[in-house]
């Protein structure tokens, strides 16, 4: 028996004179704004089959199976790409042979639809073809700007130009050659006149992907507020907000907006399996749960959240999408590394095939080589250094880490364990500059939500250069990683993190400016209050630490 979804109270009326058909049109809409574009197509199928004249079905289904924001041209694999076009184009073929039946605005949706889809699958270049929707939809908007889901779908498609590339995170303007302002504009203008845009799902769930990379996310909090409950059965949606939250400081919205999302796509899985790429947002909203406990300093809250994607991940389902599932498998060693957990790590079992837990047996060897030196087992710490860099190297170039490559995520992590094995043998200064380098790799990685590597490296730079006291560049680190200063990016900056809050309290106490540390204080207290360690240092890796 098919489950009942709750999907919000959001209706577009079509050309049906089919209840069923009009039912499935709305749940395939909100489920395509809701990023589970399989659900979707699955939906619009349905009411395009109880009634084949309805032209928005089939234009439905066309736009759900097509790329999208998280899965462009480039995801699909040749055979994937030939059957999505021919299918597509079936379904186009349908709605347009209904034409003199349909609103002008579905038919202009439906030729709209038809600029994305070429008819040769063997290109290699879907730039064009991506230009050429969002041209299209630029037509439909202008002549229809009053109606919420164009708006949307044109935000959308010029959005989908350059996914995850609207904003040049050094500058912190519009990355050239993207559609970024445009989209602002279509989208605040909906917010500020249309009635009914603060209820739509499309609309508030574009706009919190369009500024999550700017320099101003926090435009965008009223907007993940208002998305939260709005979809009830839509874990995607109930997510969302976090992806502003984190940028702004809120760990606690991190992990309690996750948890209820992961809890509410248990009903998704039950349904439809594990086996599709939904799973994707499934486990991101676990992953996003341990990021946030992380920065909370609650290592049962994370550890119990690594411990679930474990869980969600065995090995059929890994083996359905190894190069992009596979990573998360293995983040329970991250969060034991950032709690200091250095027996446990040694005492961690290797995953199975390693052919098949690359990431995840790469990130223990480097797990392993920093609990080493922190025991100070120095022999043993060269030698799982050895395995770790050997591991890393044997790992293919479309492993990935959600954005960014396995291997460019790795190497954050190995510059880290060369700086901790490095210092923790006695020499101080190449351990650092190793250090100074993985946070340079830090920051230069994909953005991503969340970070490629999950506990910034300057908190152990910063942990290590007080142990080094070298208290003016500790300072300087903990600012920057707060975002008290300008040398670094927006999203590359954690707000009012509880490690770096009490590394720079620190400092400010040492060099006695006690009125900036009695300011410090208040936000250090509070989030003191909710972690449930003792905080002591930036990172586990420094000896001699000092209590808030």
């Amino acid at each position: 028996m098919t489950p009942t979804f709750d999907l919000g109270r959001y209706s577009r009326p079509i050309t049906t004179s089919v209840p069923e058909t009009q039912a499935h049109f709305d749940q395939g809409l909100i489920w395509l704004y809701g990023y589970n574009h399989e659900a979707a197509a699955e939906a619009f199928a349905a009411g395009a089959a109880a009634d084949p004249s309805c032209g928005a079905a089939h234009w439905g289904l066309a736009h759900a199976i097509g790329p999208n924001y998280n899965k462009p041209w480039e995801f699909f694999d040749a055979e994937e790409r030939q059957q999505t076009l021919a299918r597509a184009h079936r379904a186009l073929d349908q709605a347009r042979a209904l034409r003199d039946q349909l609103s002008p605005v579905e038919n202009d949706l439906i030729e709209a639809l038809a600029a994305r889809y070429p008819d040769d699958p063997s290109i290699e270049d879907y730039g064009p073809w991506n230009d050429g929707f969002s041209e299209a939809m630029r037509r439909v908007y202008a002549a229809h700007p009053g109606d919420l889901d164009v708006v949307a779908l044109f935000a959308e498609a010029l959005m989908n130009r350059t996914p995850w590339l609207l904003w040049d995170l050094q500058t912190g303007a519009p990355r050239e050659g993207a559609s970024t302002r445009e989209a602002q504009a279509a989208l605040e203008t909906a917010f500020d006149h249309l009635p009914g845009a603060w209820d739509h799902p499309g609309l508030l769930h574009m706009y919190i992907h369009l500024m999550e990379m700017s320099p101003t996310p926090e435009k965008a909090l009223r907007h993940g507020d208002r998305l939260t409950d709005l979809v009830p059965d839509s874990g995607h949606l109930v997510h969302m907000a976090t992806h502003i939250d984190v940028l702004c400081g809120d760990y606690h919205n991190v992990v309690t907006r996750n948890r209820a999302a992961a809890e509410i796509d248990r009903k998704y899985e039950a349904h439809a399996g594990a086996q599709n790429f939904y799973t994707v947002y499934r486990i991101h909203n676990v992953h996003f749960e341990a990021y946030g406990a992380m920065f909370l300093g609650q290592p049962e809250v994370a550890l119990a959240a690594s411990d679930r994607l474990k869980e969600m991940l065995p090995e059929e389902v890994l083996r359905f999408m190894p190069e992009l599932f596979e990573s998360f498998y293995g983040k329970k060693i991250h969060v034991m590394v950032r709690f200091g957990q250095w027996q446990a790590i040694l005492d961690e079992p290797m995953p199975g095939d390693p052919a098949l837990y690359r990431y995840t047996t790469a990130a223990i060897h480097q797990a392993r080589a920093i609990a080493f030196a922190n025991l100070g087992r120095h022999v043993e710490a060269a030698a799982a250094r050895a395995e770790a860099v050997a591991a890393r190297q044997s790992i293919p170039d479309d492993w990935m880490v959600f954005n960014n490559t396995a291997e460019d995520v790795l190497q954050v992590g190995e510059a880290m364990m060369d700086g901790e094995i490095a210092f923790k043998a006695g020499r101080q200064e190449e351990g650092l500059d190793h250090l100074r380098r993985s946070v340079e790799l830090d920051d230069n990685l994909l953005y991503d939500e969340p970070w490629g590597w999950m506990q910034p490296a300057r908190h152990a730079l910063g942990a290590l250069l007080m142990e080094a006291q070298h208290y003016d560049e500790a300072e300087a680190v903990y600012r920057a990683d707060l975002g008290l200063d300008d040398t670094l990016p927006r999203p590359c900056q954690h707000p009012r993190n509880i490690w770096s809050l009490h590394g720079l309290h620190e400092c400010l106490v040492r060099r006695g400016a006690l009125t900036e540390a009695r300011h410090l204080k208040m936000p250090l207290d509070q989030a003191i209050a909710r972690a449930t360690v003792p905080i002591r240092a930036s990172c586990y890796c420094r000896r001699h630490t000092q209590a808030a």
